[in-house]
């Protein structure tokens, strides 16, 4: 699944640059609200910049959980900071981890993407910032994509980092994106601007803010109050089974070779590193 050689030091700072943000806010990390006509809003709220670690990620599958449990007409996920939908993976839980941590880290992940790209309610994301890695992952996952104008950027990165993004990342870029398309961005690790996104389809439509990425997405939803419902939510999981399969029958071996990846000593070293850039930044 990963490459297990050099992770050089440019290559993280440059890959990585959101990550230096980590929140230390007390309180809920996911809020989740249902209007009146029973559509409900996910809002991550890991300020400054939603990454995703473990607390985060169980918030998320919560929230989506009951989301299907309540019987929601659809879901809008988006994110409570000015700039940022999600900068991807907390590399603090990959950095010297606990072993159960980090398993449990990435089972959760898994779990969330399971739960999110093969929900049976329709599901979109209203994207209100950058977008890279994990947090292009949660808006892949989704089955419609707004995304706010500015100088924003999305696209899954993982290989400007040296890693094979999981064969899951690459189906839900696969499922969104002409095939050839994808397998250029996956293999360059391109970030695409808000209108290089909206012409190779990675996002839907443009909106002036997230306000207006919320009505979007209200508006795509509200398409299906017409549409049979069991006949909507099978035909989405039908049209997902390859991706969805893969996984659930990989878990354990997705999981092993993540672990795999996570404990090498080059990868721990270029971590290391990482971190002590960090620090003497924070430092300035």
């Amino acid at each position: 699944m990963f490459s297990l050689r050099s992770l050089f030091t440019n290559n993280v700072r440059r890959a990585l640059p959101a990550a230096r943000h980590m929140s230390s806010k007390e309180g809920p990390l996911v809020d989740l609200k249902v209007d009146d006509d029973g559509l409900a809003t996910v809002t991550m709220q890991r300020l400054p910049v939603n990454s995703l670690n473990l607390e985060l990620l169980q918030e998320l599958d919560k929230a989506i959980t009951d989301v299907g449990k309540n019987k929601a007409k659809g879901m809008i996920l988006t994110s409570a900071s000015p700039t940022v939908f999600s900068a991807g993976l907390d590399i603090k839980e990959m950095y010297k981890p606990d072993p159960k941590r980090v398993e449990l880290f990435w089972s959760t992940l898994q779990g969330v993407w399971l739960k999110l790209f093969g929900s049976k309610f329709p599901t979109a994301a209203a994207i209100n910032g950058h977008a890279p890695a994990g947090g292009c992952l949660l808006a892949l996952s989704c089955e419609y994509r707004v995304m706010a104008t500015g100088k924003y950027k999305i696209g899954l990165n993982e290989t400007a980092l040296g890693i094979i993004a999981p064969m899951w990342f690459m189906d839900s870029m696969y499922n969104t994106v002409p095939r050839r398309q994808a397998e250029i961005a996956l293999t360059t690790g391109q970030m695409f601007t808000v209108e290089e996104a909206l012409k190779v389809g990675l996002i839907d439509e443009t909106a002036s803010g997230k306000d207006d990425a919320i009505a979007k997405c209200k508006q795509f939803i509200e398409k299906f109050d017409k549409i049979p419902p069991l006949a909507r939510a099978f035909t989405k999981q039908r049209v997902r089974s390859a991706a969805l399969e893969w996984l659930n029958n990989n878990r354990q071996k997705d999981l092993n070779e993540f672990l795999q990846f996570v404990n090498t000593p080059a990868v721990q070293q270029s971590l290391e590193m990482y971190m002590m850039m960090l620090k003497q930044k924070a430092a300035k």
